[in-house]
C-alpha cells in the first residue's frame, strides 16, 4: 500500500499543481481587479473606482437582460428539481429491467457537448414549429439542468435507510404520506442542493440559450457576449464580477447544503 501511494509522489508534482491552478484562476483575479478600474481602458490601470458597477445597475439593457436570465433560471430550478427528484426516486426503488439504461441516460447531458445539445434544441423546436423565445428557453434549460439537480438528491437518497420507509408503512401511511412525512425531509438538504446547482447552470448559459432564444430573450450571457464583440471594458468586467460572486456563493452553498446532516 505505501509503494502504491509513493508512485504519486515524484518530484515536480506540487509546482504542476500550482502553475494550473495559477493558469486557470489568475485571469478570473485580474477581471475582477480591472472591473475597479477608473479608465475607459479595461487594460489600463489609473485608480481605483466604483462608478462601472454603479453604471451596469443604471444600464437599462443589463436589468432587462437579467431580468430574463432570473425569469428563466427559477422557473428551469422549479421544473428540473421536480423531474429530478420524482427520477431518483423511481431509481432509488425497487430494480427494473433497463434501470442501468435510463440512469445512464439522466447524466447523458453531462458528457454531450453542450453545442450539440444547443444544435439538437434548435432542431427540435423549429420542426415542432414553435416560437423562439423565453419559452424555448426554458425548455431547453430545464432539461439541460435535471442531471445536475438529480445527482445530489440520488447521492442523499443512496444514504438513506431503507427501513424508514418500512417502518411508516407499519404505521398505515401510504407511499404519499411516508414521502411527505418521511423521506422528504431527510433528502431535503440534498434537494436543495441540487436545485441550487440548476440555478447557477441555468443562469451562467451561454451556449444554449445562444441557439434557442429568439428576439426579446437575451440572457445575460448572450448579452455580455455581444458586448465583448465591441471590445473589452470595465463595464464588461463588472458584469463578470457580479455573476462570478454570484455563482461562487450558490455553489458555495450547494456544497454546505450537501454536507448537511439530516
Amino acid at each position: 500500500m505505501q509503494a502504491s501511494n509513493t508512485l504519486w509522489r515524484f518530484r515536480g508534482v506540487t509546482p504542476t499543481a500550482m502553475l494550473a491552478f495559477v493558469y486557470l484562476y489568475l485571469p478570473i483575479v485580474v477581471l475582477v481587479v480591472l472591473s475597479f478600474n477608473a479608465n475607459r481602458i479595461a487594460t489600463l490601470w489609473t485608480g481605483f473606482s466604483l462608478d462601472w458597477y454603479l453604471k451596469v445597475m443604471d444600464n437599462d439593457n443589463i436589468l432587462r437582460a437579467t431580468k430574463n436570465s432570473l425569469i428563466i433560471a427559477c422557473g428551469a430550478t422549479v421544473l428540473a428539481t421536480s423531474f429530478a427528484t420524482m427520477a431518483a426516486l423511481a431509481m432509488a426503488g425497487r430494480r427494473f429491467r433497463g434501470q442501468a439504461f435510463i440512469n445512464a441516460m439522466l447524466g447523458l447531458p453531462l458528457l454531450v457537448p453542450e453545442i450539440v445539445t444547443a444544435v439538437a434544441s434548435l432542431l427540435f423546436f423549429l420542426a415542432l414549429g414553435l416560437d423562439l423565445g423565453l419559452m424555448t428557453v426554458l425548455i431547453a434549460h430545464t432539461v439541460f439542468c435535471i442531471p445536475f439537480a438529480y445527482l445530489p438528491i440520488r447521492a442523499r437518497l443512496e444514504g438513506l435507510d431503507p427501513r424508514l420507509a418500512e417502518a411508516a408503512a407499519d404505521l398505515y401511511a401510504g407511499p404519499f404520506a411516508t414521502f411527505r412525512r418521511v423521506t422528504l425531509p431527510l433528502i431535503l438538504p440534498g434537494v436543495l442542493s441540487g436545485a441550487m446547482l440548476a440555478f447557477i447552470v441555468s443562469l451562467d448559459d451561454f451556449v444554449i440559450t445562444f441557439f434557442v432564444a429568439g428576439a426579446g430573450a437575451t440572457t445575460l450571457p448572450v448579452y455580455i457576449f455581444g458586448l465583448i464583440r465591441m471590445g473589452i471594458t470595465p463595464e464588461v468586467n463588472a458584469v463578470s464580477a457580479l455573476m462570478l460572486l454570484v455563482s461562487i456563493a450558490f455553489v458555495a452553498l450547494s456544497y454546505w447544503m450537501g454536507q448537511r446532516k439530516s
